[in-house]
């Protein structure tokens, strides 16, 4: 299961800094997050008899208006996930990936028109007037009652967050923060991740994610460990002076985010296909590794 916060990670760069003016915006982005691990896989999708066109073919989906890709994300959306609130700029994690998907699908850029909804309204049962929707969405067994999902495109990994001043500020490597007090929620990925990266002489385990941050902000911790989105909105908006030091290089255990669409959808399977293809030619780790590691400066911990 995910912390109450939402469970969510390059060659080092310098410590990632988030202050509140850029990441306010991410505060209902990252709570909105919350939700159970995937208890499912790709290949659990619920089927359905549409073909992926190569990219560059006419399009063979039954989509919401023909001859056009109908997008949905959140209002406002926000960074990293997409820039300036702009998905048809292509810029930001999510928004570069809908963009993928639709090429691998075979819609042109011009194709494709965004709509906004809410994040309950999107994974609540009823008709769709789009044809997926992306904002975070954990794939759990709950959610597939109402709505369909594709395979995974992204899986969240963990993060070390601390803030200015601490004796972990400026840590850059796995060895450097085994010499510190790191806090980790007990009974989550947080904790199995830094138990296995940092070894556990010097993890001090919490009751909950909230306690954890608690105990950064008194001085009983030097840093903690907590998954990505949630630390885009911990160290942004709750932790004066909050710092991202990095991620670590697995995402084992972690939530797995997908493409929503409408339940029992015609093209649940093609949009599969697609995002399965941008997986396997690298695509998705590319895009990754551009607006989650990069651009945002949240190297991976040597």
């Amino acid at each position: 299961m995910a912390t109450p916060l939402h469970d969510i990670t390059g060659d080092t760069m310098n410590t990632a800094s988030f202050r509140r003016p850029v990441l306010a915006a991410v505060a209902v982005g990252a709570l909105t997050l919350a939700g159970c691990s995937s208890s499912g896989d790709a290949d659990d999708a619920p089927t359905a008899d549409a073909t992926t066109p190569a990219a560059g073919d006419s399009p063979a989906l039954e989509t919401f208006t023909e001859g056009v890709l109908t997008i949905a994300t959140g209002e406002p959306a926000y960074y990293p996930w997409v820039i300036d609130d702009a998905p048809e700029s292509g810029e930001g994690f999510e928004a570069a990936i809908a963009y993928a998907v639709a090429e691998e699908l075979g819609f042109a850029a011009e194709d494709v028109v965004w709509v906004r909804t809410s994040f309950e309204s999107a994974i609540a049962p009823g008709p769709k007037d789009w044809d997926f929707n992306l904002q975070q969405f954990s794939i759990t067994d709950e959610r597939r009652n109402a709505v369909d999902f594709s395979s995974p495109y992204y899986t969240t990994t963990q993060a070390v967050v601390t803030v200015e001043g601490s004796a972990a500020e400026g840590a850059t490597a796995i060895a450097e923060l085994s010499e510190y007090m790191v806090g980790v929620p007990s009974g989550t990925t947080s904790y199995t991740v830094a138990a296995d990266q940092l070894g556990e002489d010097n993890l001090a385990v919490f009751n909950s994610a909230e306690d954890t941050v608690l105990a950064l902000n008194s001085g009983q911790i030097d840093a903690f460990v907590i998954d990505l989105p949630s630390a885009f909105y911990l160290a942004g908006v709750e932790l004066e002076g909050g710092l991202i030091l990095g991620q670590f290089d697995t995402s084992e255990g972690g939530d797995d985010f997908g493409l929503v669409l409408p339940k029992d959808s015609p093209n649940t399977d093609a949009v599969t296909e697609a995002v399965n293809a941008l997986r396997q030619d690298g695509t998705l780790a590319a895009i990754e590794s551009e607006w989650l590691s990069a651009s945002v400066d949240v190297p991976v911990l040597d």
